[in-house]
């Protein structure tokens, strides 16, 4: 287990999207790691209206992707969770796997319209280019599209979606798995306010991983010495991501997600690296879900 009995019965989590989405998917699957079916997810139309109602309500979960095995890392993240009050206390990997679904009654031959957010069209390329009778459609989200077919009781149109969006909104699922590549994967995070990440989080003793950020001098060797300390504690470091300090030339913030088996050895490196770094800050130390 990950976290302790210490969280909400009915918890309240801020997701990037609308019911149905693979946000929503996302949080509901890791609470109900430790029992919790009964969620309230609650949408934002964006990350930045996401971090906001976290940093305003001290109750609020929150779940936010952070990187992708095929579009990478969300950059844009990495810099709002950097300027976030908030900690992360768990991580979900979660397999992204499209459905085509549409109206009762419609079948592959009556579609001739697909509704889907640009990037899950691009994943489907390839099945929806079989059908050439299928004029592909940008929408908002993969959820939005589904919701706007059932609303609106759109004939002829189906969606791409998540099969939570397609069950939510009452759709027939016409085909399962249409992703181009199987080995498509998202990594979210949860986060919550540092107060109830201290309730909800095990003692330190039993977590293995912590996701890191700090800024570097402009010198030369300066993250090889970083990351050989880091290598004689022996802290593995499973990512690293470089982004550049607007107004600073030539001078890059790093974000690290480290694993260890000794959370004494891992504080030891802390400390040990914390002369050569500035502006470090701990994002959060919690349980691999590995």
């Amino acid at each position: 287990m990950t976290l302790t009995q210490n969280f909400p019965k009915v918890p309240r989590v801020a997701i990037q999207g609308i019911a149905g989405c693979f946000h929503d998917a996302a949080a509901r699957a890791f609470l109900a790691q430790y029992g919790i079916e009964n969620v309230e997810t609650i949408g934002y139309n964006s990350f930045p209206e996401l971090f906001d109602a976290l940093s305003t309500d001290a109750s609020l979960l929150g779940t936010v992707a952070i990187e992708n095995t095929i579009a990478g890392a969300l950059l844009a993240n990495h810099e709002l969770l950097r300027q976030s009050p908030t900690q992360i206390i768990g991580e979900y990997k979660m397999r992204i796997s499209h459905v085509l679904c549409a109206l009762p009654g419609e079948t592959l031959e009556s579609i001739s319209e697909v509704n889907s957010h640009a990037m899950a069209l691009m994943q489907c390329e390839q099945y929806l280019r079989r059908h050439p009778h299928m004029k592909m459609v940008e929408k908002f989200d993969t959820a939005g599209a589904a919701a706007e077919i059932a609303e609106h009781k759109l004939a002829s149109h189906a969606a791409v979606c998540g099969e939570l969006a397609a069950n939510l909104y009452g759709l027939n699922i016409l085909e399962k798995g249409i992703e181009t590549n199987k080995r498509n994967f998202t990594r979210f995070l949860i986060l919550a306010d540092p107060l109830l990440a201290a309730e909800m989080l095990p003692r330190k003793e039993d977590l293995n991983k912590a996701s890191v950020v700090f800024s570097l001098p402009h010198t030369q060797g300066a993250l090889s010495k970083v990351l050989t300390i880091l290598s004689f504690y022996d802290i593995n470091l499973s990512k690293i991501q470089s982004m550049p300090i607007l107004g600073r030339e030539w001078e890059y913030r790093f974000y690290l997600d480290l694993t260890y088996e000794s959370f004494v050895r891992y504080r030891q490196a802390i400390d040990a690296i914390r002369p050569l770094i500035n502006d470090l800050i701990i994002l959060g130390e919690y349980k691999s879900c590995e």
